[in-house]
């Protein structure tokens, strides 16, 4: 698992996002490629936790919209951009490219099945969260409901 840590769109000034990608199997069998983003909470510079937690919703709401995890995975607006090895998420309104932490694995899987499944996670997790901290993290936001899930495909 990698982790990078960027700015995001503009409509999100204030707020850092950590990204962490993995390879998973799904129930049927074939193989994922995972997208986790997530706020770091060591980096939210102002604002409240409701106002974090916000940004985070329009930023789903930027990429098309994300369900909960009881709901029908949507599919997402075109954001996975492959450039070489590097893939980018394109924020429709951003001005730049979030890249996404990748190990060659992971990138041509995106490349052979068009698309990862984007998780966006509500609540904050530290950039250096290893493993066993993430599966925690998506335990617990898993069973609050504050884990957003969506297909995110590429252009």
């Amino acid at each position: 698992m990698s982790v990078l840590l960027s700015r995001p769109a503009p409509d999100l000034p204030l707020v850092f996002l950590a990204a962490w990608t993995w390879v998973d199997t799904r129930p049927d069998g074939h193989e994922a490629a995972h997208i986790l983003i997530t706020r770091a909470p060591a980096l939210t510079i102002s604002g409240t936790t409701e106002t974090a937690e916000a940004r985070m919703r329009r930023l789903s709401a930027s990429l098309g919209g994300m369900a909960c995890a009881r709901e029908v995975v949507p599919e997402l607006e075109r954001c996975l951009q492959i450039v070489g090895d590097q893939v980018l998420l394109h924020v429709p309104g951003a001005s730049r490219r979030l890249g996404l932490p990748a190990r060659w694995p992971w990138t041509e899987l995106v490349a052979r099945n068009r698309e990862g499944i984007l998780l966006l996670g509500l609540d904050p997790l530290p950039q250096t969260a290893d493993a066993a901290r993430i599966d925690a993290y998506l335990d617990a936001t898993l069973a609050t409901d504050r884990l957003l899930f969506g297909r995110a495909r590429t252009r």
